[in-house]
C-alpha cells in the first residue's frame, strides 16, 4: 500500500462541511486540506453504480485538476429489503426542484418498505467508501460501514441526511438523537478512515 507524502491534499468535495471534517481528521497528520471547489476544479460526473467507482471518479479528477494527491468519499445508506436501495442514489432520493429535502427522502424510504411489508427488523448499513489518488493515476481505496436498521416516526433533529432513522446496532438512539462526538466516532466515515490511517498515513 502507497504511502502518503508531502504536506497537502485535496479534497475531491464542493462541500464545506465535509472540508471541515475531513481537515480535522487528517491535521494530526501533519497534513493541510484544500477543497476541489476552493480550487475552482469542476464536478465529474457520478456515473457508476458502487461506492467505489464513483469515488474513483471524483478523486482521480481532482488529483490530475491540482496535481497533488486527492481524498475523496462515496457514500450512502443501503437497506436490505429494496435490494441495497437507495445506495449510491442517497441523496438523489432528496433531490427536489429547489435543493435537498431529505425529510420528503425518508417519508419515500418509509412508505417503500411499508409498501412491501418489509418485515422487523428492517435492517440497514451507511456505508463510506474513501479513495486516496495520486496524479500518476493509482488509487487507494478504504471501504467502512455500520451496520443497524430502520426505525419510525424520525427521531431527533443532529446529524444529517437519513440519521434520524437510523438505529445502530447496540444503541438506543437514532444517529439523529446521538451526540455529533459520539456518532462520528462510530460512523462509517470514522471506519474508513481508521483504514486510511492504517494503510497510509502512519508513518
Amino acid at each position: 500500500m502507497r504511502k502518503l507524502s508531502g504536506e497537502k491534499l485535496v479534497l475531491a468535495s464542493h462541500n464545506a462541511g465535509k472540508l471541515r471534517e475531513i481537515a480535522a481528521l487528517v491535521a494530526p497528520y501533519g497534513f493541510s486540506v484544500v477543497s476541489a471547489g476552493d480550487l475552482g476544479l469542476p464536478e465529474p460526473e457520478e456515473t457508476e453504480d458502487s461506492f467505489a467507482g464513483n469515488a474513483r471518479i471524483k478523486a482521480h479528477a481532482a488529483a490530475k485538476g491540482a496535481g497533488i494527491v486527492a481524498l475523496s468519499d462515496d457514500s450512502g445508506l443501503e437497506v436490505d429489503a429494496l435490494g441495497g436501495a437507495p445506495g449510491v442514489y442517497t441523496a438523489d432520493w432528496a433531490e427536489t426542484g429547489q435543493g435537498r429535502d431529505f425529510t420528503m427522502a425518508m417519508e419515500k424510504l418509509w412508505t417503500k418498505l411499508e409498501a412491501i411489508d418489509a418485515p422487523e427488523p428492517r435492517t440497514a448499513r451507511f456505508v463510506c467508501t474513501l479513495c486516496l489518488a495520486w496524479p500518476d493515476g493509482h488509487d487507494e481505496l478504504f471501504r467502512g460501514e455500520v451496520s443497524g436498521r430502520i426505525v419510525w416516526p424520525m427521531q431527533g433533529a443532529h446529524g444529517f441526511g437519513f440519521d434520524p432513522v437510523f438505529l445502530p446496532d447496540g444503541e438506543s438512539q437514532t444517529f439523529g438523537e446521538m451526540d455529533p462526538a459520539r456518532k462520528h466516532a462510530m460512523s462509517h466515515r470514522a471506519a474508513a478512515f481508521a483504514q486510511l490511517v492504517a494503510g497510509c498515513l502512519e508513518r
